[in-house]
């Protein structure tokens, strides 16, 4: 008998909740290079509900697409979270409709009682900051796996 490997499972949608820093690096490490429209990320505040429809490359499976011959994959998934109290963003025009914003990192800094700051750190020395009444976060894919249109796995200078 052997371990079970990540290779076995099946490839279903992902669906992941996120209620403390160790479960969000998860979601920084599947999103990170995920990219999105600036038109879609929303505020819902009378529900203090912040969301993202993002592009994300499936770093899960990055293994097996270079066995396949490089067919890199990305998904559309939803990244809401929850008990927002306050939104702020630097260094993004939000007026301009047509910015797509790239996803470097997600971090999270602890403040009083469940309290903290969430983080997105942005390609181009932006960030958007959501300052949460308690942690509390839901990742889901919510389309099928298509072809990276590069055709290549996200890169960056260092």
């Amino acid at each position: 008998m052997s371990d079970a490997r990540f290779e076995d499972g099946d490839e279903a949608p992902l669906r992941l909740i996120a209620q403390d820093a160790e479960g969000l690096a998860v979601f920084a490490a599947l999103l990170q290079d995920a990219v999105f429209p600036i038109t879609e990320m929303s505020l819902v505040r009378q529900k203090r509900r912040f969301a993202l429809m993002l592009n994300r490359f499936r770093w899960e499976y990055l293994e097996a697409a270079q066995r396949a011959g490089g067919k890199f994959e990305r998904v559309q998934s939803l990244l809401v979270f929850e008990d927002v109290l306050a939104v702020r963003s630097q260094g993004i025009d939000r007026d301009d409709k047509d910015t797509i914003l790239s996803l470097l990192d997600i971090t999270f800094t602890p403040g009083e009682d469940g309290t903290g700051l969430v983080t997105l750190i942005l390609a181009g020395d932006g960030a958007i900051g959501l300052q949460v009444e308690a942690l509390d976060a839901t990742l889901r894919d919510v389309t099928r796996p298509y072809l990276a249109p590069s055709g290549k796995v996200p890169a960056h200078d260092v």
